[in-house]
This record gives C-alpha cells, sequence and structure tokens, in this order.
C-alpha cells in the first residue's frame, strides 16, 4: 500500500497537471470506488462537474483535490489505485473506474485493479488545531481538510509537526515502537517499508517498548522517519510492481536502496550481518539482528 512518498509523488504531479483546471464532465465507469460516496455516482459527478481545483494536499497517506465549491475529492489509493493525467485519445486502462475530463483537454483517471480504493466528494471542514491541513504547492495550505482525515496526525514532513508534543505522547504509550510509529494517530504517513528502514537507521528493534525510549531516542527515529521518506522522495517512491506509479505512469526506484525491507538473507549495508524476516501483525518486519538487537524486554 502506497505510504507517505508515494502519496506526495502523486500530489505533485496532480498540482503540476491537475491544480487550476476546471472539470467539465464525469464519467463512473464503476459504482465500487465512489461506495463512500453515499449519495450515489450521479450526485458524485454533479458535484464535481463545473468546478475547479484550486490546491492539492496531503496529510500523511491521505490525499484531497481542494474545489472552488468549497468541496474536496477525498482519494484513498489503497492497494491498487492510480490517479493517472492522459490525454483523452491515449487508450483506456483495463481497470480505469472514474474519469474527469478537464478544460485544457487532458483527462484525469482513476484506475484502481483491486478496488480497494476510493473516491468522495465532501464539504472541507476546519482542522481541529486551526493550522494549515498538510502539504501543498505554495507553502502551508489552508486549514481546512476533508471530515475524515480529522483524526490523522500530522505526518514527519509537516512543519507544523508538534515534535514535543510527540516525543511525550510515544513515550506514554505501552506498546512496541513499530506499532506506535503505524499508529496514524500519533505520527501519519509511516507503513511497513519506511517503519522498517527507519528503526534500521536508528538502530532500534521495532519491539523496544515506546515507554523505555529516552526522549532523545524518539527525537532520533522521528528525524530518520523524516530522512528515509526524503530520500525515497528523491527517489520517486517505492514500486514493487507496475500497481504504483505517478501520475505520469512511471514507477518511483527506492526500492533499489532500501536496507532491510524485503532484504532477507542479504548483508546489512551497515556491518554484513545477513537481515533477517519475522512475522508482525498478519505481514513482515526485517532488520539486522546485529544492528537491532532483540530488547530484554519486547512488546510486539
Amino acid at each position: 500500500m502506497p505510504e507517505l512518498p508515494e502519496v506526495e509523488v502523486v500530489r505533485r504531479g496532480l498540482d503540476a497537471h491537475v491544480v487550476g483546471r476546471t472539470v467539465t464532465d464525469v464519467a463512473v465507469l464503476h459504482p465500487r470506488p465512489v461506495r463512500r460516496h453515499l449519495a450515489g455516482p450521479l450526485d458524485f459527478a454533479g458535484r464535481l462537474a463545473g468546478a475547479r481545483v484550486d490546491a492539492a494536499v496531503r496529510r500523511g497517506k491521505y490525499l484531497w483535490l481542494q474545489l472552488d465549491t468549497g468541496d474536496a475529492l477525498s482519494a484513498h489509493l489503497g492497494m491498487s489505485g492510480q490517479m493517472l493525467v492522459q490525454d483523452p485519445a491515449a487508450e483506456a486502462e483495463r481497470h480505469l473506474r472514474v474519469r474527469l475530463d478537464l478544460d485544457d483537454g487532458t483527462q484525469l483517471r482513476f484506475v484502481d485493479q483491486r478496488m480497494f480504493g476510493g473516491l468522495l466528494v465532501v464539504p472541507l471542514v476546519p482542522t481541529p488545531d486551526g493550522l494549515p491541513a498538510g502539504t501543498s504547492a505554495d507553502g502551508p495550505s489552508a486549514p481546512l481538510l476533508p471530515p475524515e482525515v480529522a483524526h490523522v496526525a500530522r505526518d514527519p514532513l509537516d512543519p507544523y509537526l508538534d515534535l514535543e508534543r510527540l516525543v511525550e505522547r510515544v513515550r506514554a504509550r505501552r506498546t512496541g515502537v513499530k506499532r506506535a510509529l503505524l499508529d496514524q494517530t500519533l505520527l501519519s504517513g509511516v507503513g511497513n517499508i519506511y517503519a522498517d528502514e527507519a528503526l534500521w537507521r536508528s538502530r532500534l528493534h521495532g519491539a523496544r517498548p515506546t515507554d523505555a525510549l529516552t526522549r532523545p531516542a524518539v527525537r532520533r527515529l522521528v528525524a530518520d522517519v523524516a530522512d528515509v521518506m526524503r530520500d525515497a522522495l528523491a527517489q520517486g517512491g517505492t514500486s514493487f510492481d507496475a500497481l504504483y506509479v505517478n501520475v505520469n505512469g512511471a514507477s518511483g526506484y527506492f526500492d533499489r536502496s532500501l536496507a532491510v525491507y524485503g532484504q532477507a538473507g542479504r548483508p546489512c549495508p551497515r556491518c554484513g550481518t545477513a537481515v533477517v524476516r519475522e512475522a508482525f501483525m498478519n505481514r513482515s518486519s526485517h532488520r539486522c539482528p546485529r544492528c537491532q538487537p532483540v530488547p530484554r524486554k519486547a512488546r510486539w
């Protein structure tokens, strides 16, 4: 599932090609991707037609297009969702689900093979803290976000992240540090890939109890999360198959730079010890046994 860097790559593409454009027509080709729009596909299309896109905004893994109507087109990519900006003459993808015609003659196409993702048009609401909602192109975004994003914490690249408040909240939890990283109400945008990479950089085992971490250790971990995401962004995100692409259909290549995630049996780039894979929350966790030893007291 796309994490913050992959979603940010898509957001940047939408900012470059869709912001400032007006939606002239909408076609919902399959109802499932708009299932969360409870008023139905016709209402979904009607609220988009004629609207101008004023901004492309992201918080964590959540992405939305701010419209001049006071609504937002909220998008969740799920496991296989793609937002592609293409010429109308381009051959339609097999899994094309929703199509937006834009006033410059291009189309914004939502393609989703597995259909775990979706689109929703909702009124924007004020942010709980009154601060800009998330990442957009021209500095701080408006202090408005879709209601379903209101509970989502700020992400490690957000300049309005209250680091000291986050440090205290992490240390107050009685859980393993990897579980804390994946908790989107603590710090958003982090998934399995970048949690493993950041923990390796911080030399922490994922089962290290959060209440045993020092304040400097939590600050260092948050900095490592931000750094690994910046590195991934510089390489277009991480692509393991053809399902994740940017708005032009290009794949990212940060997977070539991963230190531990998906590297079981290969040497740790730091010490040469073979990376191990462990079961974690119905998924996999990867670490270096030497750089990230099992803590005496572990909390998965």
